[in-house]
């Protein structure tokens, strides 16, 4: 399984075990993977544009899935996505791979062909190239190409809500309208999960949506019901998606890079024209408004199993060792304050962090720094949080990603903003007489000069912000509420 930090692959990840499948799990980043799946599955580390540690992380599997993209990244994706595919290929056959399951966006190389030029979507383009390549290996290969995935964390659906709810007047333009025909992420699981043991003699390529045709303009309608909310709709001819992407991360979660890469995927119609999946499989999805009320129902239970912002591709980049990369010595600010709470209640406003409780102290100076990131390309503060109570290992957290917290009071987390450094946020809770001592350590690895500059020019700022952050940990861990 590649892609199981993501949205996808998370969840069939957890399809696959539940049918008792043995399931090995491919990560640049394996420490931050491990937790979040059953014992019986296996995490290894690799990256598809590494084919000697795709060669290890194959050996012995018998079907592959193709579960990653580069929605999130910057500069030439197409490129980085066929040296990727390429790499996954040769892996693949090296280790005697039998199958591949490849997860693609529904689109027509005729279609795009004759839009190419004017406006046709480079990642759309991208996708349907990476199918290509597999598809062009000695190995058989499924290729599904699904229309608007809608569920609750999904990326699609995460725009749809943000919109509806914060905009009582909508200014809508052409792609809002574009017809589509959404799939539940349930069904696209049925369909990734039934491709196991379909009976196949060389590639087949299916196109997969829900019930019914509509529009996104049709599905935040359909939300705006279901919420008992009343919006309006102004259409306009000359917002473009460059610009419409802006404005979405202004009001979304999305930052624009990977909103406007989704834009240009949905201007043009996502529908369903070879009915071959329904003939193939046992899989009968449901229509776009049960999509919605289940993504709703599974919201307000706190089911919100993976989220869009969960793969590692949506962060602000790879984060290795940095490698290759001259950063100076450590900068550290460190401080500690005793509560009368128990640590088992002090570290529970601590695991709450972010969201929608936000940072406890200056959150409007959080919010602008969250702006000011989503300026220079960054990934901002709006992603929010997968669970209002629990964190794991890999999860988002508006702006940061993490690390730890399988120490029962330890929450370490590593900045996902655009930085020139790499920069941590750890908090750890200890046992002492008066009850429990709180530490919060800030970390900074400088990247050079600039990096230097980062840390004294924002240093007065940051003091305070710390300083004020941790007082409010403790108030609110010796509070009754803890």
């Amino acid at each position: 399984m590649t892609g199981a930090s993501g949205y996808i692959g998370g969840r069939l990840v957890a399809a696959l075990e539940r049918a008792g499948r043995r399931v090995r799990c491919v990560t640049r980043r394996p420490e931050l993977a491990a937790g979040r799946f059953g014992s019986g599955t296996e995490v290894v580390a690799g990256d598809v544009l590494d084919a000697h540690s795709m060669r290890r992380a194959m050996a012995g599997v018998g079907l592959a899935y193709y579960l990653v993209h580069s929605l999130g990244s910057r500069g030439h994706f197409e490129r980085e996505e066929e040296r990727a595919a390429r790499s996954f290929v040769a892996a693949a056959q090296d280790a005697g791979v039998r199958r591949i399951v490849y997860l693609g966006g529904l689109a027509r190389p005729d279609e795009l062909a004759r839009e190419a030029g004017a406006g046709a979507s480079a990642h759309m383009s991208s996708r349907l190239r990476v199918g290509e390549l597999l598809r062009g290996s000695a190995i058989p290969t499924v290729e599904f190409r699904a229309s608007v995935v809608i569920g609750a964390g999904s990326l699609s659906f995460e725009l749809i809500r943000a919109l509806v709810q914060r905009l009582p007047v909508m200014i809508t333009p052409r792609w809002v309208s574009v017809e589509a025909q959404p799939i539940a992420i349930a069904d696209v699981i049925a369909y990734l999960v039934a491709a196991l043991d379909l009976p196949l003699d060389g590639s087949r390529v299916f196109e997969i949506g829900g019930a019914e045709v509509t529009s996104y303009r049709g599905l935040m309608e359909e939300y705006a019901r279901q919420r008992g909310l009343r919006r309006l709709f102004v259409p306009v001819p000359f917002l473009t998606p460059q610009l419409s992407s802006l404005w979405l991360g202004l009001v979304t979660p999305l930052f624009a890079r990977v909103g406007r890469k989704l834009i240009e995927s949905i201007t043009m119609p996502s529908v369903v024209r070879d009915r071959s999946a329904l003939d193939g499989f046992g899989v009968r999805p449901r229509g776009y408004r049960d999509a919605i009320r289940q993504a709703l129902a599974d919201e307000d239970a706190r089911l919100v199993a993976t989220r869009w912002s969960d793969a590692l591709s949506t962060s602000a980049g790879r984060r290795g060792s940095g490698a290759g990369t001259r950063f100076g010595n450590r900068l550290i600010d460190s401080r500690a304050v005793t509560v009368a709470a128990p640590p088992e209640r002090a570290i529970v406003p601590i695991r709450q962090i972010g969201g929608a409780r936000g940072w406890y102290y200056a959150n409007a100076l959080w919010r602008l720094r969250g702006v000011v990131d989503r300026m220079l390309g960054g990934v901002g503060m709006k992603r929010g949080r997968r669970d209002p109570e629990k964190l794991r290992a890999g999860d988002v957290v508006d702006c940061w990603r993490v690390v730890a917290c399988d120490a029962p009071r330890v929450l370490s987390l590593e900045a996902e903003m655009r930085l020139p450094g790499r920069a941590w946020l750890q908090f750890e809770v200890t046992p002492c007489a008066e009850g429990a001592s709180i530490r919060q350590t800030a970390v900074f690895d400088p990247m050079g000069l600039g990096g230097l500059l980062y840390w004294y020019v924002l240093y007065l700022p940051h003091l305070l912000i710390f300083r004020g952050m941790l007082a409010a940990v403790a108030e609110r861990a010796d509070s009754a509420d803890g």
